[in-house]
């Protein structure tokens, strides 16, 4: 594994945002660098140990998503090399876990999809019979495959705040009722390309969000990450069983270590032991090999 990077620190450009992994400059009125680090956030919290090679592996995880599924909708990148618009002292930085992409209008909400009934989405059917509010039928058990993937989208939060799931009706309030159709169709056709191409890897795509933004022209852009380990649930489909939570190749397997350890889920988050940063690693490299090799 490489060295990790806990955060940027390029002076040729200005820094615009710093989010809980990513760190996002200005190339020009037109374009930006978001350089992906190996911070790691667990229940909306930015912990103080970062994970050695977790952002270029999510870097090459997204690129791969960008490219497969470009023929449904256009994304965000440039194609330009991210070390060309850096400093020359600065090319360690970026190289392998950084993109250039064009400026947009990022829209306000997160378009989750869930494929499965898990987390959130298990606990809230478990109360209500229902996730976000669409109607299930009942008897569905923990982990099953849903009748059909579900459309469910969130608020943005900043960072050390809590996304706030909302209905469809307050999704077409946000958006509009023409573009909020748009997300939502766009969201469930990525999904269901994606999951399928999984499947043939070995992974179920439990559930995942997409980012989207509008260019100039009002077209709709995949923007952000996609279908990373970080902004989706993938499990191995030979530990998969009805009736029980899989373990998974994303940071799962930290936030039952942070569980486990009493903390309250209030910053600071604690240091992670090597054991659990290694493991970690393990996982998010597992899903780079199983879904790219």
């Amino acid at each position: 594994m490489t060295d990790a990077l806990y955060e940027s620190s390029l002076r040729s450009l200005p820094l615009i945002h710093k989010g809980k992994v990513r760190d996002i400059y200005a190339v020009d009125d037109r374009r930006m660098l978001i350089v992906t680090t190996d911070r790691l956030s667990a229940f909306d919290v930015v912990l103080p140990t970062p994970i050695p090679g977790k952002g270029r592996v999510l870097t090459a995880v997204a690129d791969f998503w960008f490219a497969r599924l470009a023929h449904i909708l256009p994304n965000q990148l440039t194609g330009e090399a991210p070390e060309s618009v850096v400093a020359p002292d600065e090319r360690d930085q970026v190289a392998g876990r950084a993109v250039v992409v064009q400026r947009l209008k990022a829209l306000p909400i997160e378009a989750i999809v869930r494929g499965y009934l898990v987390g959130s989405g298990w606990a809230d059917y478990q109360k209500t019979g229902a996730v976000c509010g669409i109607p299930l039928p009942a008897g569905l058990q923990q982990a099953e495959r849903l009748p059909e993937p579900l459309f469910t989208p969130s608020t943005k939060a900043a960072v050390g705040a809590h996304d706030e799931n909302i209905d469809y009706a307050r999704c077409a309030e946000l958006l509009g009722a023409d573009l909020a159709a748009r997300v939502r169709d766009a969201a469930l056709a990525l999904y269901r390309a994606a999951a399928e191409y999984a499947l043939t890897r070995g992974i179920i795509i439990a559930d995942t969000k997409f980012e989207f933004g509008l260019d100039a022209a009002g077209t709709l852009t995949l923007i952000d990450e996609v279908l990373t380990p970080d902004s989706s649930r993938f499990w191995p489909q030979d530990q998969y069983q009805v009736g029980s939570n899989p373990p998974s190749f994303d940071k799962q397997y930290v936030r039952d270590w942070l569980t486990a350890s009493g903390w309250n889920k209030q910053a600071p988050g604690p240091d992670l032991p090597a054991e659990v940063v290694a493991q970690t690693a393990g996982k998010y490299a597992e899903a780079l090999r199983r879904l790219v090799a």
